[in-house]
């Protein structure tokens, strides 16, 4: 009988994997010991490896090369990085050292571009693709970039209204796109995207407004999908609807040289995670320009925006187990000492996954556990992994602490948590630390933040 929990993971789960493996007593993240990290930061912990971002960029523009390659593809790529998925300096000064372009989607996104161009990590010909629905400061900082020499800056009209007030203030040539609203999946509570324009509107909004306005070229066509870039037949149903408006709109356009496929990369929330990303950018490739040629235009420069595939699976959350609750005969409650509404909200938020494994005491005997919270309220737990919707630890000890982590977990969280502001019942907020990865191979810690303190959180809610 296998009841080592080192030999649950040889029976249940494809491991060692590339980015981690368990040797001399601890689990390792890219290299790292994550013991050891404990041992010098504590827990609990949230961490950043950034090399790890520029990895998952060049291997992205590695396999749209060997796509374009191998179909003879006539027009270019363009990697964006979209910052929603992460806003912190360090991410971006990561991201931007791999010549790629940005995507925004705020007003505040702006001044992030404004700031890197102070601080000398971008030129004034830094590529900015602007998303989302419009407000006037939103637009107004985007004319004002352009107005200002940012001469790649392109819009992406997302409603009527935007072009008309981006005419009134800038005061030269500039490019836009228009966003397509794509038809949702038929489990969605409405059935067209609220962002972009109808399909059927598009050729006719062209016509009227764009094909004879003095100082806007349309440039781009923008298609992106809530599901992601999956092989399935509701993707590529929506992709083909897209290269029709594409090819009508080439016919009438001939400066529209761009085709933006948006983001929807996914990646590993599991240690069976199994995902062909050469294949489906090899098929993406393939489809555009077969479908061009069958229309008689011109195929797109392709252009992705990447978030997630950027930068989640950077980082990951080191927790220890405190305590075990037993409720009854059969349930085990494990407490972590933090929170999971804290510190990763998408788990309980729209019940995302993560790949969880314990740091050490690998050749103990195993328990199956609930994961629960500090928080008071009865969301705040994480009840299933890979192993058939279970969660199996080692045997929870007094005497022996056991350590956990939560790994790419680097997308979004920090940002719908609020980083730095108040959380349920007050659980602080984790150390944030960073890593390198210095020439000579050694590994370079940085303290980003410290754990909040009491102190913080009272000045915030006005406690003198």
């Amino acid at each position: 009988m296998k009841i080592k929990y080192s030999e649950l993971i040889d029976q249940t789960l494809y491991f060692p994997q590339e980015e981690l493996k368990y040797e001399d007593h601890q689990l390792y993240f890219h290299d790292i010991p994550l013991m050891d990290l404990v041992e010098k930061f504590g827990t609990p912990l949230k961490f950043s490896y950034l090399p790890k971002i520029s990895e998952n960029i060049k291997k992205a523009k590695s396999w749209f090369k060997d796509a374009i390659k191998k179909n003879e593809y006539k027009k270019s790529y363009r990697y964006c990085y979209c910052t929603k998925s992460s806003h912190f300096s360090f991410v971006l000064e990561e991201a931007l050292k791999n010549d790629i372009s940005l995507e925004t989607s705020s007003a505040f996104d702006i001044d992030i571009v404004r700031k890197l161009y102070e601080n000398g990590k971008v030129d004034k010909d830094i590529e900015v693709v602007c998303n989302g629905f419009k407000t006037d400061d939103y637009l107004n900082k985007i004319s004002d970039l352009i107005n200002h020499g940012f001469e790649n800056v392109i819009p992406i009209l997302d409603n009527y209204r935007e072009l008309d007030k981006l005419t009134e203030s800038i005061d030269t040539t500039f490019d836009i796109g228009i966003r397509i609203a794509s038809e949702e999946e038929p489990k969605f509570e409405f059935y067209t995207s609220r962002l972009g324009i109808g399909y059927k509107d598009i050729i006719p909004y062209y016509s009227q407004k764009i094909a004879e306005h003095p100082n806007a070229r349309l440039k781009m066509l923008h298609f992106f999908i809530n599901t992601g870039i999956k092989d399935t037949a509701y993707y590529w149903n929506e992709l083909f609807k897209c290269l029709r408006v594409y090819a009508r709109l080439k016919k009438i356009a001939p400066e529209v040289d761009s085709l933006n496929i948006g983001g929807g990369f996914p990646i590993k929330n599991s240690l069976q995670f199994d995902y062909d990303y050469e294949y489906m950018i090899q098929e993406i490739v393939y489809q555009i320009k077969k479908f061009c040629e069958e229309e008689g235009v011109e195929e797109p420069n392709i252009y992705t925006e990447f978030g997630s595939f950027t930068v989640g699976e950077s980082a990951g959350n080191l927790y220890q187990i405190i305590s075990q609750k037993r409720q009854n005969d059969r349930e085990k409650w494990n407490m972590i000492d933090s929170s999971f509404m804290t510190t990763l909200p998408d788990s309980w938020a729209i019940s995302k996954r993560f790949i969880m494994l314990p740091l050490n005491r690998w050749e103990d005997s195993y328990e199956r556990v609930f994961l629960g919270g500090l928080t008071c309220d009865s969301d705040d737990y994480y009840n299933s992994e890979q192993h058939a919707n279970a969660i199996y630890l080692p045997v929870f000890s007094d005497t022996k602490p056991l350590y956990i982590g939560f790994f790419n977990t680097g997308a979004y969280q920090e940002t719908i948590s609020g980083f730095g502001g108040i959380h349920h019942c007050l659980i602080p907020q984790p150390k944030h630390i960073l890593i390198q990865k210095a020439k000579n191979g050694k590994l370079v810690y940085e303290v980003f933040s410290e754990e909040q303190k009491p102190e913080d959180v009272l000045h915030l809610l006005g406690y003198k």
